[in-house]
């Protein structure tokens, strides 16, 4: 476990999928992740690599091969090297070796990096193709946040609020968690959604076309926020178990399978290729007021 720390905030970072395990507000004593209840959902805030989302049949196509892919990849499960540590600064790293070339055929290293900035996370990702071919990859990442903030409120204090107005058409899933084809309105220009039980009851809430690239998590009852900022991210999931205590903010560059469509890994919708000898590198911020 890695601890990062200055006057605002306390991040501590875990070996196993580089995941952090605890965003702690120092000024206030707020707990803002998930502590990954195994009874509710037993996980805090996964990175995501090579796939995110679910794949047909968990597994992946490519050049007439089939290699097994469970859902949202296997970095999260994957035990990450620590390479670089400050008070402030963190970095993972993960390589290929014989068990990811079994599942994913490309030589690769994807490394997280954390950087504490005042009251501010950033999280950076970065894939380096050390294959003598182009390598072709989704990213993304699933952080958890505790929800409410304090004792004395409820989940429907709370709403999401988006830089600008926003049309807010979902793309639906299957039970199965894979795009049905199918598109549902949420709202019509409008800036904030506000969260109820039952919001979350078709599965996440997954946007493709947002104009706004950052939102924040509020509530009606005093002046606590999260935000993220994702500019470099063109998806976004947002996820709740119903009483869970949670909301999932998820920012992508990439995204399920579309149910009854088998294609090859290179032609996955939002998936990215990396040319030989070339570095891929994308980062969002946490900030907690």
């Amino acid at each position: 476990m890695v601890t990062l720390e200055n006057d605002f905030l306390k991040v501590s970072v875990q070996s196993k999928g580089a995941e952090m395990t605890s965003i702690y507000n120092k000024l206030n004593g707020i707990e803002h992740l998930w502590q990954a209840d195994p009874k509710v959902w037993a996980w805090h805030a996964p990175n995501l690599f090579p796939v995110v989302g679910g794949c047909l049949g968990n597994e992946i196509h490519l050049d007439g091969e089939k290699y097994p892919m469970e859902r949202h990849g296997f970095a999260r499960h994957s035990e990450f090297n620590l390479i670089e540590a400050t008070d402030i600064h963190a970095k993972f790293s993960l390589s290929y070796n014989n068990q990811t070339m079994a599942v994913y055929p490309f030589k690769f290293t994807f490394q997280v990096l954390y950087d504490l900035f005042d009251s501010e996370l950033r999280v950076s990702y970065k894939v380096i193709n050390q294959d003598d071919k182009t390598i072709w990859f989704s990213v993304g990442a699933h952080p958890a946040f505790n929800i409410p903030f304090l004792k004395n409120e409820q989940i429907e204090d709370y709403y999401i609020e988006f830089e600008q107005e926003e049309t807010l058409v979902k793309h639906l899933l299957s039970a199965a968690g894979y795009f049905n084809g199918d598109t549902e309105l949420v709202a019509t220009k409008r800036a904030k959604l506000f969260l109820t039980k039952d919001l979350f009851a078709k599965d996440a809430l997954v946007f493709k076309n947002l104009e706004s690239q950052k939102i924040y998590l509020k509530n009606r009852k005093n002046l606590h926020f999260i935000f993220l900022s994702y500019p470099h991210f063109n998806y976004l999931g947002i996820w709740a178990k119903p009483d869970s205590g949670f909301i999932c903010i998820e920012p992508w560059l990439g995204c399920a399978d579309t149910a009854g469509k088998i294609i090859d890994f290179k032609e996955k919708e939002a998936i990215h290729k990396l040319e030989h000898g070339h570095v891929f590198e994308v980062d969002f911020i946490i900030g907690i007021n």
